[in-house]
């Protein structure tokens, strides 16, 4: 049975964060407040996800699109890489190092990797939590369980046929979406640059 963290506890997490953030001795001076994911150090983890109802190993779970929605609607000066993927899906598994790497390389510049995870349920547990803690790329990962896709795939984008891996970029209004794999780190630079522009 999957145990999640209740909404309260996580009230009471943010809480302690933000005090220790307000008493200077938290996360770096680029981590943002909202950041649940303390202790990295480079501004590629500072995600702020919208709150979540529970987390599990401390990956914020969303059970609705609609509780997710946000993360594609941001309006600011950060460009925003966002990847749905899956454990079980060979491409994305093959792809992901090349997003890890650019949550690395631009770092300190305006862009955020966002890795929504589309495992099912009953594997989140024994597949996708040892995955993402093996790697250590935790603050970069939310998992969405709304299996119900042609509700919200074109909410995304309307050229996204369902297949994973896909991935929308975007900044403000200005959107690229690519929905097949990349194959190396300049394949996924050339598709940020689309709509990056440093």
């Amino acid at each position: 049975m999957i145990k999640y963290e209740s909404a309260y506890t996580m009230k009471i997490s943010m809480l302690f964060a933000a005090f220790m953030l307000i008493a200077g001795c938290g996360a770096a001076e680029d981590q943002g407040a909202g950041d649940r994911h303390s202790g990295q150090q480079t501004a590629a983890f500072s995600v702020s996800y919208p709150v979540a109802d529970s987390t599990l190993s401390g990956i914020p779970v969303y059970p609705k699109f609609d509780n997710i929605a946000p993360l594609l609607a941001q309006n600011n000066d950060t460009t925003y890489v966002v990847n749905f993927w899956a454990t079980w899906c060979k491409p994305c598994v093959q792809e992901l190092p090349y997003f890890i790497e650019m949550s690395e390389k631009y770092a300190r510049q305006p862009v955020r990797i966002l890795l929504v995870s589309l495992d099912f349920p009953a594997q989140l547990q024994s597949r996708l939590v040892p995955f993402v803690e093996e790697r250590n790329i935790k603050p970069l990962v939310a998992v969405l369980l709304d299996g119900k896709y042609n509700d919200w795939i074109d909410r995304v984008s309307p050229e996204w046929t369902g297949a994973i891996p896909a991935t929308l970029i975007y900044k403000g209004t200005n959107r690229h979406f690519v929905g097949e794999a990349v194959h190396s780190l300049e394949e996924l630079e050339q598709a940020l640059n689309t709509i990056y522009q440093p």
